[in-house]
Parts: structure tokens; C-alpha cells; sequence
């Protein structure tokens, strides 16, 4: 009987136009992909869950199955609860449309773009970036480890996006920050060290007391501390007591005794710059978004599956460079 059923079924799919067709096998893959992303996320994340997200008791039991999702209760505070509580992703629809997302940001597309390319609406596309880049912002180093090399980069104030602006428009054109007063302007630090490892951080005002709080975890007394000689450095290595390579980029001297530069940081910010430019422009409010998207295609030689990228937006803790070699 069932035999038959296939053939007849067979038969009438061999009957479908064109456009009915593809609407079939397009429903069919959406469904599959759908299947899909619930089962990664179960069976990665499932057996992980140690206690409630709202009153943190271990004590659990399953509660059913919702949208391909297993949900628990907690014994404590009866509420329910499944893998996506918590995250960034919570709440969010059309998870079956999520890993093609997840391609989008690996390729590194605009909104528009990747809002095409995943058949959702511009403006999912773009709460959908920055849900998943939310957890990535966490994902730093803790300490940079034998020669540290150090920098930073000026980005312009910009309310892309908004429709009322606070300022006095800018003229067309410009390049140069000389038209953009101080206060209009964002400093991000920029450390890494000869193994690759990469920190960065947004001021918007460059002392050394800002900066101060994020150099004492990052950099110890056995670490070099490679800068340009700018005051702010001079200051923070003299009142530390660490080791500092100075040099003076406005003679040319980009390297001393072989050792002491800071190529490997300039090359970064070069490569970074680079990649934003397709981006036309990003919003100050959204900058630390960007730069850890950049700093976690770098983190992986921008070779992370789409898989780890969903993951890493969930659970950023749990999945590092070293969870997925």
C-alpha cells in the first residue's frame, strides 16, 4: 500500500508546473534546514544545561517539546525554559533560516544583501547581526603574552542610520579627520601579540587613565610593550614599571634591534579598514559590533563553519578557537 502511495505521489509531483515545483522543493528544504538547526542545537547544548536561567536551581526535568526545541521546568521556580533562553538568539523566528545567515556573516555581506540572500526582511537582517555578534564582544583575551605590540586608530563620530542628527552636517567628501572636532571622535585600542591574540577596545577619549584598566590585565612585567613614543605610553610603561620598546614613527624608525615594531598590529588595522569599507560607513553605537566580527574571522583565519559561528553566538564560553581543532 505504501509503495503505491509513492508512486501516485511521485506521479502528481511529475504533474507540478514549474513554479509549483520549485515552491515544493523550497518548503522541503526549509523544513529540513529547520529540523536541522533544532537538532544541532539540542544535541550540542542540551545535555549542557546545568541549572535554570532565572533562579539558577539545578534541580530540572524535561517539559515537552516546542518548536523542535526540548523545553525543562524548574522544580524551584516552575518556570519553563529551553537551549535558547538566555542567549541572544531567544526569541528570535525563522531558525531555520539561521545557518544561511550564519554563511552571510562568514562572507561578511551588508544587510541588504544578506536579507536577500536569506529571503527575510532588511530589518530582521539587521537585528539578526547584531543578536549574533552580541556574545562575541565577550570573547577577548585575558593577557597578551611575550611581546605585545600597541596602537591605536581614530574613527569619526557617526550616527548612521539616524534619522535625526545631533550635529552640523559634514562637508561631502572629506578624508581628512582636520574637520572633525575632538569631541567627534572615537579612539579604539588596538593590542596583539606575536601569537595572533588580539584585544580592542573603544574610547572616546584616549588617556592613559582610560586606558590604564584593560593594559594591567592584559600586559605583565615580563611582557615587552612595543608603541609608538606618544605620551600616553611613556606614561602608562614608566608608572607600571614595564618593559618598553619606543619607537618614533615620524623619523622612520619602524624597527629596532629586529625585535622591537609594531607591524603585526599596523597590518591588522590595515586588513581591518580594509574589510569595513564594504560596510559604506557604521554607526559609533555599533563599532564594537564590528570589530569583533573582524577580530573572530581573524581569531579563526576566516575559516569557521557557519555551525560555529550559530554556536558561538549562543554560547561564547563554551566554543573557542580551541574547542573547534
Amino acid at each position: 500500500m505504501k509503495s503505491q502511495n509513492i508512486v501516485e505521489l511521485i506521479g502528481v509531483i511529475g504533474e507540478l508546473n514549474t513554479k509549483n515545483y520549485s515552491l515544493l522543493k523550497e518548503a522541503i528544504e526549509k523544513r529540513d534546514s529547520i529540523k536541522f538547526v533544532s537538532r544541532l542545537l539540542n544535541n550540542d547544548l542540551i545535555e549542557k544545561i546545568e541549572c535554570c536561567p532565572y533562579c539558577k536551581s539545578k534541580s530540572l526535568y524535561k517539559w515537552g517539546v516546542r518548536n523542535d526545541l526540548q523545553r525543562y521546568k524548574c522544580k524551584k521556580c516552575e518556570r519553563t525554559f529551553n537551549t535558547l533562553t538566555g542567549t541572544p538568539l531567544a526569541h528570535l523566528h525563522k531558525k531555520g533560516r539561521w545557518l544561511s545567515y550564519a554563511k552571510c556573516i562568514l562572507d561578511g555581506l551588508s544587510v541588504r544583501k544578506a536579507a536577500s540572500k536569506c529571503g527575510v526582511h532588511r530589518n530582521t537582517s539587521f537585528r539578526w547581526r547584531h543578536r549574533f555578534l552580541k556574545n562575541v564582544n565577550k570573547i577577548k583575551p585575558d593577557r597578551l603574552y611575550g611581546i605585545a605590540e600597541v596602537n591605536e586608530h581614530v574613527f569619526a563620530w557617526s550616527e548612521k542610520g539616524c534619522k535625526r542628527l545631533k550635529r552640523e552636517p559634514r562637508r561631502r567628501g572629506y578624508k581628512s579627520l582636520k574637520y572633525i572636532p575632538h569631541d567627534k571622535r572615537v579612539f579604539t585600542l588596538f593590542c596583539r601579540d606575536r601569537g595572533q591574540n588580539t584585544y580592542d577596545n573603544i574610547y572616546y577619549r584616549f588617556s592613559t587613565n582610560n586606558i590604564t584598566p584593560a593594559l594591567d590585565k592584559l600586559i605583565t612585567k615580563d611582557t615587552l610593550f612595543c608603541s609608538q613614543n606618544k605620551a600616553v605610553y611613556l606614561k602608562y610603561t614608566k608608572e607600571n614599571e614595564v618593559r618598553h620598546g619606543v619607537l618614533n614613527l615620524a623619523i622612520k624608525e619602524t624597527v629596532k634591534k629586529d625585535i622591537v615594531h609594531i607591524e603585526n598590529v599596523i597590518k591588522y588595522q590595515v586588513d581591518l579598514q580594509v574589510w569595513m569599507e564594504r560596510f559604506r560607513g557604521v554607526a559609533t553605537k555599533y563599532l564594537q559590533n564590528y570589530l569583533s566580527w573582524y577580530r573572530e574571522m581573524d581569531e579563526f583565519d576566516f575559516k569557521i563553519s557557519p555551525e560555529q559561528i550559530l554556536l558561538r553566538a549562543m554560547r561564547p564560553e563554551r566554543y573557542n578557537t580551541n574547542h573547534f581543532r
